[in-house]
């Protein structure tokens, strides 16, 4: 499975290299060491273990550090779930892909029919570059930024010339993305919780399942999108977490959810998103106008100008001590109560090693925040994968169960039998 992986993802074959003395971007360069045995593991679960189990080996299997000197990937394969069943887990640095190149690499890597172990359809060019040193590395940054230099020189004249054409024009452009980038690099407008303040080194993880068809249609009767039921159901499990904690209840929280700006003509893989921060309205009891004050709120953060300010700055921070990088780009993150990811699935079913793919759950890094929540559609199911620091929820059995119920209550907008169900 894994050779299929390298040959159907050559990113996965290849290494990162920082440039001598810092001095520039980290480059991607062919592993001349690559050696399966470093990034696969194995792991069987106790006699009698379920859910409970598999999860806490997880949450160990996602919070160890890559080795910074290979691919920048691990995966394990647990064994021994009831019925017969197993895990297949994929940790990748964010260096590789996002959400979305994710599930188009998982498109080329599994297959289409339990007989058919090798996926069809064709398959890209093979990433093989000459190993590179840091020395190397650093005079191929030069080489790079001397051109993109010769070339932006080149085109800021002829651009020059069209904007003294139309200056009140481009002033305005200009005045309208300085505006964005206030708002968008601004805290959101929300205190965070202090019932949510505190930050530690355990992460705990656990699953839901939630019906596909009645979150749509709950969405649907609510006039929103199912990123924005999602969102109101996640925001509904905090207030009644605190609510059921004695704790106030904050009017808002901060909230952090990335927005994909991947096009349909961008290669596969690679990352392509950005951050967009805002104040969920986690006090609002009404669900149906949660789901509302929700949809005007992201679709106001998704139309601004510099939504992608991180990726505008990305080149500058690349060429920054990693250390200062951090001070600069954490505030983005390490502030929010809660980040909340939606991710698109495959349709379908999907096969690997013969074995049909019942799940997918996405897990991330916490960067900081109390907690991580991501959606996965897959057939008939959201599935819910749920990451939480366990020094902000110091009480976390009571906090899922808060979540199942956030989720019913947006449920309960449209008819049907269906119920949220809790794993882990």
């Amino acid at each position: 499975m894994a050779c299929l992986e390298l040959a159907v993802v050559p990113r996965l074959g290849q290494r990162v290299v920082e440039p001598a003395l810092g001095l520039g971007v980290p480059r991607w360069t062919t592993d001349p060491e690559m050696d399966l045995r470093f990034h696969l593991r194995r792991h069987q679960l106790p006699a009698r273990g379920g859910w409970p189990e598999l999860m806490d080996g997880l949450s160990q299997f996602y919070m160890s550090p890559l080795d910074r000197a290979r691919s920048p990937w691990e995966a394990l394969l647990v064994e021994g779930l009831p019925r017969g069943r197993a895990l297949y887990a994929l940790k990748m640095h964010h260096a590789v892909t996002d959400g979305l190149g994710v599930m188009q690499h998982l498109a080329r890597i599994l297959a289409p029919e339990r007989q058919n172990d090798v996926p069809g359809g064709p398959r890209p060019a093979h990433l093989q570059t000459p190993p590179m040193s840091p020395y190397e590395a650093l005079v191929a940054q030069a080489r790079a930024d001397l051109g993109r230099v010769t070339g932006e020189v080149g085109r800021l004249g002829s651009a020059g010339l069209r904007s003294l054409a139309a200056p009140f024009s481009t002033a305005g452009a200009v005045s309208r993305y300085v505006s964005s980038l206030g708002r968008v690099l601004a805290p959101p407008a929300a205190e965070n919780s202090a019932l949510l303040v505190e930050r530690g080194l355990t992460l705990r993880l656990a699953a839901v399942d939630v019906p596909f068809d009645r979150l749509r249609a709950a969405a649907k009767a609510a006039g929103g999108s199912v990123n924005d039921a999602f969102l109101a159901a996640l925001l509904g499990g905090y207030r009644l977490f605190h609510e059921r904690s004695g704790a106030p209840i904050p009017e808002a929280v901060p909230t952090a959810m990335p927005i994909s700006l991947r096009r349909s003509a961008d290669p596969e893989g690679g990352n392509r998103i950005a951050s967009a921060r805002f104040a969920g309205p986690m006090a609002e009891t009404d669900v149906a106008r949660r789901v509302e004050r929700i949809r005007a709120i992201v679709s106001e953060v998704r139309e601004e100008p510099a939504v992608d300010v991180i990726g505008l700055f990305a080149p500058l921070l690349g060429r920054m001590p990693g250390a200062l990088a951090a001070i600069l780009a954490g505030p983005m993150t390490k502030g929010n109560d809660l980040h909340a990811s939606n991710v698109p699935g495959l349709q379908g079913d999907h096969y690997l090693a013969g074995a049909r793919v019942e799940r997918f759950y996405g897990y991330g890094p916490l960067g900081g925040g109390a907690s991580l929540i991501t959606l996965v559609s897959h057939g008939s199911t959201a599935c819910i994968g749920v990451g939480l620091d366990t020094a902000a929820f110091a009480d976390s059995d009571l906090y899922l169960q808060c979540l199942v119920d956030g989720f019913t209550e947006v449920l309960d907008l449209a008819p049907g039998t269906a119920t949220p169900t809790l794993r882990g």
